[in-house]
């Protein structure tokens, strides 16, 4: 469920028309609702509540300190990979007791920051990186503690990127499951890192139930094992990667379907439970807004030249990602859609690939799709970008970075303002 729907003709966010935000702030823009934001937390929080877990927000997925800050007031705890997301988390606001440090290549510092700073737990993907943790340490005359990340070698399906997979053998993530109870053994003495729980993730965006129930149900007789041989684990961090729609409403199940099947393998169980979703809260709260520049033939194909390109949105190039793309304003009413679905057939429509400003043959937004007639000056909105878009953006060719804007009713802020010329330039020195 979102709240950006077409009224009068015409695509709002919450109350606020697109056309609006465009106007006051230019293209291209990321536009979030905070009605969709919380609602998508708290269908979490409530689906899994006879759990009472702790919900770790993946702060890689959006990092915006304006969204991050709106989600910690609400009750979230952040999810960081990195020392800049542990930092965003802190300015946030976040308790450094419901924040959990992921991530196969954590430097020195960034350890030494997070043990410094009190956090909940590190999930740890290595025995290397279980040594160097415990070295760190006890350098700084402190306990840290880690959750040891399991690969459970679970396919998450066919729907999902090959690039976005990280539960299987061949995955750079974690520890062979197989492998784990060794490793327990191995470290179980240390003195200054406790290991005292379990952390999975198996992919995303991950669309049937089956792998999760498979990943936890290994990992439960995991548990078991150890519980025997006498170690004590405290929680099982479940991970993320709960789908989103992004080609069909009825796309994805909501997070409340895979609770019924979850929370039954895990509910009486000695240990607690924490959670890391991303995509599933953010990603259908935002959208990108973006202006139609030119129109132009080439051969066969038609194409639309919009001011938003592969350094605005990557996922599209990355992943060959389908993001539903349609104008803000169709200029016939037969065309406003009653659902985002990428079958819809426009009245008076044409195929065109949808194109941005980039020297580079991979900079699309969509090929090949049906869309209402164009012209220069039109708004399109890109849907369900929340998600992996300017968490992913980048300067290529120089290009300031969009703005992104908050709707919270009626009314709009711009949470990050659109960079300058001078911006790109102003860490550099000659």
């Amino acid at each position: 469920m979102d709240f950006f729907n077409y009224k009068n003709n015409e695509l709002h966010c919450e109350s606020v028309p697109a056309s609006r935000i465009a106007a006051e702030v230019g293209t291209p823009v990321y536009v979030y609702s905070k009605a969709t934001l919380l609602h998508h937390y708290r269908q979490v929080a409530n689906a899994f509540k006879p759990l009472n877990p702790t919900i770790c927000y993946s702060i890689k997925s959006c990092s915006n300190l304006h969204v991050c800050k709106l989600l910690i007031d609400a009750g979230c705890g952040m999810d960081v990979t990195s020392g800049g997301e542990l930092f965003r988390a802190l300015k946030a606001g976040c308790d450094p007791k419901k924040i959990i440090y992921a991530g196969v290549g954590k430097t020195d510092d960034e350890i030494r920051m997070a043990i410094d700073a009190g956090i909940a737990a590190f999930n740890i993907e290595s025995e290397a990186e279980i040594e160097n943790i415990d070295r760190i340490a006890g350098e700084m005359g402190k306990t840290a503690i880690g959750a040891l990340r399991i690969n459970p070698d679970v396919d998450p399906g066919h729907k999902t990127h090959a690039k976005t997979t990280t539960g299987k053998k061949e995955n750079k993530f974690g520890v062979d499951i197989e492998r784990a109870e060794r490793v327990f053994e191995q470290y179980k003495t240390l003195k200054n890192l406790r290991i005292g729980g379990l952390h999975l993730h198996i992919g995303s965006p991950i669309y049937d139930i089956a792998p999760y129930v498979e990943a936890i149900t290994k990992a439960n007789a995991l548990i078991d094992r150890l519980t025997k041989k006498g170690h004590k684990i405290e929680w099982l961090d479940m991970g993320g990667g709960f789908a989103v729609n992004y080609k069909h409403p009825m796309q994805a199940l909501p997070v409340t379907e895979h609770a019924k099947a979850l929370v039954p393998l895990l509910q009486g169980k000695p240990y607690k439970v924490a959670l890391e979703p991303g995509r599933y809260i953010v990603g259908n709260a935002g959208i990108v807004l973006t202006r139609v520049l030119y129109r132009k033939q080439g051969g066969e194909k038609k194409f639309v030249i919009v001011d938003a390109g592969m350094n605005d949105l990557i996922r599209p190039t990355l992943y060959d990602a389908y993001h539903f793309i349609w104008p803000v304003k169709p200029a016939d009413a037969k065309n406003v859609p009653a659902a985002r679905d990428e079958d819809l057939v426009p009245a008076d429509g044409e195929t065109v690939d949808i194109v941005g400003p980039i020297c580079e043959s991979g900079d699309y937004l969509a090929k090949g799709r049906a869309l209402p007639q164009t012209k220069r000056g039109d708004l399109l909105a890109v849907f369900t970008a929340g998600a992996y878009g300017f968490a992913m953006s980048s300067n290529y060719n120089n290009r300031p970075r969009a703005a992104e804007v908050l709707v919270d009713g009626d009314k709009f802020t711009v949470i990050r303002r659109r960079e300058t010329y001078e911006d790109l330039v102003a860490p550099e020195l000659i």
